[in-house]
């Protein structure tokens, strides 16, 4: 590389560095700290051990990306992918999966529910919201019955609700 181009690239990148957050068209978002992610997914698989149900729990970021999982003892082997496109769905839908049940019943949900990836019309699912923000969504699988796994999930987020700030 010339030393013309390095030195117009360095000259870019200092102007793009000087410019402030909000001109360079950046938006802020929030994500749930690791060890309350891996909080919630243990109290959640705590919450199903007690009631004698081996459980998967999966916390996944507003983006879709696993920020912890869990296979509880004795969870069958695809309980984690299970619980991961429970997740996956409700925070795609910004919905509990147990609402888009619901609204499928209903028939006001797109086909295209039943055709994309990772996507599955279960209960089991809670999204994580900070005020109006979705900042992700924790999934369960291996309860016998969708609204157990459901209440499992929803321990795994009522163990950390008060410190998501």
């Amino acid at each position: 590389m010339s030393a013309t181009r390095i030195g117009a690239s360095a000259l870019a990148a200092t102007l793009l560095l000087a410019l402030p957050a909000g001109a360079q068209g950046l938006l802020t978002t929030h994500r749930i700290p690791a060890p309350l992610a891996a909080e919630a997914v243990a109290a959640a698989v705590a919450q199903c051990a007690s009631q004698g149900y081996g459980e998967s729990v999966v916390l996944l970021d507003a983006g879709g990306v696993p920020q912890a999982s869990l296979r509880g003892d004795n969870a069958g082997l695809a309980t984690l992918e299970n619980a991961d496109h429970k997740a996956y769905t409700s925070v795609s839908y910004k919905e509990d999966t147990g609402v888009l049940v619901e609204r499928s019943a209903k028939a006001t949900l797109s086909p295209a529910l039943n055709r994309l990836p990772r996507l599955i019309l279960s209960q089991g699912a809670v999204v994580i919201k900070l005020g109006n923000e979705v900042i992700g969504a924790i999934g369960a699988s291996g309860a016998p019955g969708g609204e157990k796994d459901e209440a499992c999930a929803r321990a795994g987020l009522a163990k950390i609700q008060d410190r998501l700030k």
